[in-house]
C-alpha cells in the first residue's frame, strides 16, 4: 500500500560479514537475487521464507564519493515517476533514479529538505508492507533524526500520506513526533541534539524486533558490533541503538507485551506446582491418619479373636452345670 514500509537495503564495505552477524540477531536466512550483476552480488534477507531487504556491497564510486555503510528503508508508492517529481517540487532531492528492478518494480533514491536519504519503492505486484504491527525477526519502527521535525513530517505528509499518531516530551522542550497510517503507528521523527551530534546528518533508523533486547546485544557485541545506547525502558517496550562491525547504524526494539505474556504464564504454572504439592502434602497428612486406623482395626480384630475362645469356655462350663 502506498505509504508503507516494505523494504530494507544494506548498503556496507563487507556483505560477508554482514550476511554471518545479522543471521545471529534476528534469525534471518539469506538468498541471492539472480537477477544482480554478476560484478555487484545482491543478496536478500530473508524471514519464514519471505524476503524483507537485501544486502550489496558499496562501489568504489560510491566509496570515493563518501558513501559509508549505512540502511535505507524503502517507502511503497503507487507511481515512482510521479513520486520523485512531487519530491523535487517538495523541495527535495533525487539521488538516482527512476530505475527499473528486474522481475520485482522500479525504484529511486531521494533524499527530503534536511537531507536525510530514503528510497522510493514501487512493486511490479503484490507487497507485504508493514502496517504497524510487530513481528519477531522483521523491522518494527523506522526513526528519523533530523534538523527539523515539522518541516520533515510536513514533506513525507504531502508525499506518503502519512498521519501524526501521537507525539512525546522527551525533556528540554523537544518533542518526539510519532507517524503512521490508519492510527497505526510506524515509526518517530525528533530533532537532533545540536550540542551532543553537532555533525550527524539527519539519517533514518530502522528497528529489528527481537525477544529479548538485552540477550540480543551481548550477542550483536561478542560477534564485532558496537553498543550506541541502552538497553533502556521507552513507554511499550525495550530499546538498544547499535552499530555493526562495519557501522551501519541498526536499533532493537522489544514490545511489553512480550514480557507480559512471559509473566502471566509464570502464575499459571505456580499455582500448578502449589496445587501439586498441597495434594502431595494432604496424601502426606493421610496416610499416617490411615496407619492409626488400620492399627485399631487390627487390635480390635485380634482382641475380639482372643475373646472368642472365653466365650466359647463359659458357654460349655453352662452347658455343664445344666446337665447337672
Amino acid at each position: 500500500m502506498h505509504g508503507q514500509f516494505v523494504w530494507y537495503d544494506l548498503m556496507t564495505s563487507d556483505p560477508a560479514g554482514a550476511q554471518r552477524y545479522y543471521p545471529q540477531l534476528a534469525g534471518w536466512k539469506t538468498q541471492k537475487f539472480e537477477p544482480s550483476e554478476p560484478g555487484n552480488p545482491y543478496t536478500m534477507w530473508t524471514v519464514d521464507g519471505e524476503p524483507i531487504g537485501g544486502v550489496g556491497k558499496i562501489t568504489n564510486e560510491q566509496a570515493a564519493m563518501g558513501t559509508k555503510p549505512a540502511w535505507l528503508p524503502s517507502v511503497q508508492v503507487n507511481n515512482v515517476n510521479e513520486a520523485t517529481q512531487k519530491v523535487t517540487s517538495l523541495g527535495g532531492k533525487v539521488v538516482h533514479g527512476p530505475m527499473p528492478i528486474p522481475n520485482m518494480g522500479s525504484y529511486a533514491i531521494i533524499q527530503d529538505p534536511q537531507g536525510a536519504t530514503i528510497s522510493l519503492y514501487q512493486p511490479s505486484g503484490a507487497t507485504q508492507g508493514f502496517d504497524g504491527t510487530p513481528s519477531i525477526g522483521r523491522f518494527s519502527w523506522n526513526e528519523l533524526m533530523t534538523t527539523d521535525a515539522d518541516r520533515a513530517f510536513d514533506f513525507y505528509r504531502q508525499l506518503f500520506g502519512w498521519e501524526k499518531t501521537g507525539e512525546m516530551d522527551m525533556g528540554d522542550g523537544s518533542m518526539y513526533l510519532m507517524f503512521g497510517m490508519k492510527g497505526k503507528p510506524f515509526g518517530g521523527i525528533f530533532n537532533r541534539d545540536a550540542a551532543r551530534m553537532p555533525n550527524m546528518a539527519p539519517n533514518w533508523l530502522p528497528y529489528i524486533y527481537v525477544r529479548d533486547v538485552k540477550k540480543t546485544v551481548d550477542a550483536a557485541t561478542r560477534a564485532g558490533g558496537m553498543l550506541g545506547r541502552g538497553p533502556m525502558d521507552i513507554p511499550g517496550g525495550i530499546i538498544a541503538i547499535l552499530a555493526d562491525p562495519q557501522g551501519a547504524r541498526f536499533a532493537l526494539h522489544q514490545g511489553t507485551s512480550q514480557a507480559a505474556a512471559t509473566s502471566k504464564s509464570k502464575p499459571k504454572s505456580r499455582k500448578k506446582s502449589a496445587a501439586k504439592k498441597a495434594g502431595k502434602a494432604k496424601k502426606a497428612a493421610a496416610r499416617p491418619k490411615a496407619r492409626a486406623k488400620a492399627r485399631r482395626a487390627a487390635k480390635s480384630s485380634k482382641s475380639r479373636s482372643r475373646s472368642r475362645p472365653k466365650a466359647k469356655a463359659k458357654a460349655k462350663a453352662k452347658k455343664k452345670s445344666r446337665r447337672r
